[in-house]
């Protein structure tokens, strides 16, 4: 009974979680929702809400915390297409985009309390971004001629790239969002290009 119980409360805690997603939108962010109104949605009363969450604060620590490990999942699901042969960047790019359109309000989230008022939240999204970078410098020093500091570097501007295009994103039409995919992927092959020259012959030092 206590596996049936634990299977339970878990789900029942990621009806909160997906509730909470579930009511951010362009115009209400996290620091909008209300207890009760996460509680109803997810069918339970607000008085067991805190059965699984200390508090709403904690719930959007660990909302942050989900959509990093979202994107971070989708990238590698694209890491592992690239191996069968596909583009780098393009099938990253788009990629990415999916994850923009399928899954926009956690894209906010981690977009709005990037620099938003609590310093928990700030730092539970830096984490979340770091592991995207370090990810990403791993497999470009893996597969370029990159070093370690320079596939950093690489991925670091990239990331940054990346994340300020998806903010454009959200708020675009079709058309809009095909020409910024455009634009970006050329962006980034600039940048890879650049990388891929100081990697080749190897250049360690700071550039002139």
């Amino acid at each position: 009974m206590s596996g049936v119980r634990a299977q339970q409360k878990q789900k029942t805690r990621q009806a909160l979680i997906v509730a909470a997603f579930n009511q951010l939108s362009a115009e209400h962010s996290f620091s909008n929702l209300s207890l009760r109104e996460v509680a109803r949605e997810a069918g339970i009363a607000p008085t067991s809400f805190y059965r699984h969450f200390k508090d709403m604060n904690e719930l959007g620590l660990t909302m942050v915390d989900e959509a990093g490990l979202t994107l971070r999942q989708l990238m590698r699901q694209a890491r592992r297409r690239i191996a069968s042969g596909g583009s780098v960047i393009n099938t990253s790019v788009l990629t990415f985009m999916e994850f923009i359109d399928t899954s926009s309000n956690q894209f906010r989230l981690l977009l709005r309390e990037r620099s938003g008022t609590s310093k928990a939240f700030r730092a539970a999204v830096a984490r979340e971004i770091q592991h995207f970078i370090l990810e990403l410098a791993h497999y470009l020093e893996a597969e370029t001629p990159c070093d370690a500091n320079h596939a950093y570097m690489q991925a670091e501007a990239m990331v940054t790239l990346v994340f300020n295009a998806g903010a454009d994103a959200l708020d675009q039409d079709t058309q809009q969002r095909e020409e910024l995919t455009e634009r970006l992927i050329w962006q980034l092959r600039y940048i890879a290009k650049g990388a891929n020259h100081y990697g080749t012959h190897q250049v360690n030092s700071k550039p002139s």
